[in-house]
């Protein structure tokens, strides 16, 4: 899978919501869908840090790009409902869904870990996730080949010091990602699966590491294509996988 080269328009026909998609991991995943065919959805927080990127998809020449405005931090069971809706009339159809936003404020020892803090990266790495993908599973199950990619982390497998709430929640998306793959086994046609992009240059890290050159470390297009393979048609009948 390292290698992985996707043919042109891999994801052509097919509608891929992608979270986090203001810049870093999630602007370089919707950027690769929708130069492989997809009609990519691209949501964040702030519509207006979405709009170069929508400029920039736009130009590719394929299907026109949405947006899709969506406080992760804030949302309640209602609002993600009312993301599937609108999805559900204005495409008709949900193909794929690829969890890329993430939030980490500071390294800190649980010791000093501060409990509201500690609640907010719950909610927006793994509340929202659970809710969003909640809201979406009756539209994905309604596709004959879907994909659900939570993207995990070094830190969500193997404990690491200082990393506190993120850690936690990232255990918890492994734990989410293996428990809807096996409640959807059966049903062939829908694929869960998790993807530790690495190491890699985004705002994020940066932020954690300031001390850190970030063109020392691999741009986050170095990873899309994983991204794509499971996404796309390559990966069918490949669930419950910790990549």
């Amino acid at each position: 899978m390292e290698n992985y080269q996707p043919p042109a328009n891999i994801l052509a026909n097919r509608v891929i919501l992608v979270t986090g998609a203001a810049d870093g991991l999630g602007a370089a995943v919707a950027s690769a869908c929708a130069a492989h065919g997809a009609t990519v959805i691209i949501s964040d927080k702030d519509e207006a840090q979405l709009e170069p990127l929508y400029d920039a998809i736009a130009t590719q020449g394929g299907p026109e790009p949405a947006l899709l405005p969506l406080d992760l931090e804030g949302g309640d069971e209602p609002v993600f409902a009312a993301v599937e809706a609108t999805i559900a009339h204005e495409f008709g159809r949900l193909d794929g869904l690829a969890h890329c936003a993430a939030f980490a404020p500071f390294l800190s020892r649980i010791d000093d870990y501060d409990a509201t803090e500690w609640d907010r990266v719950l909610r927006i790495n793994l509340r929202a996730p659970f809710l969003l993908t909640q809201a979406c599973l009756p539209l994905l199950r309604q596709a004959q080949d879907a994909s659900i990619v939570f993207t995990s982390d070094r830190v969500g497998r193997q404990g690491l010091a200082y990393w506190g709430a993120f850690a936690v929640a990232k255990f918890g998306i492994e734990g989410l990602m293996q428990t809807l793959a096996e409640e959807t086994r059966d049903q062939g046609q829908l694929r869960v699966n998790s993807l530790d992009p690495g190491i890699i240059r985004t705002g994020l890290r940066a932020r954690l590491y300031p001390g850190e050159n970030p063109m020392d470390l691999p741009p986050p297009e170095s990873i899309a294509n994983l991204y794509l393979y499971l996404l796309g048609p390559a990966s069918r009948m490949v669930t419950g996988k910790a990549f």
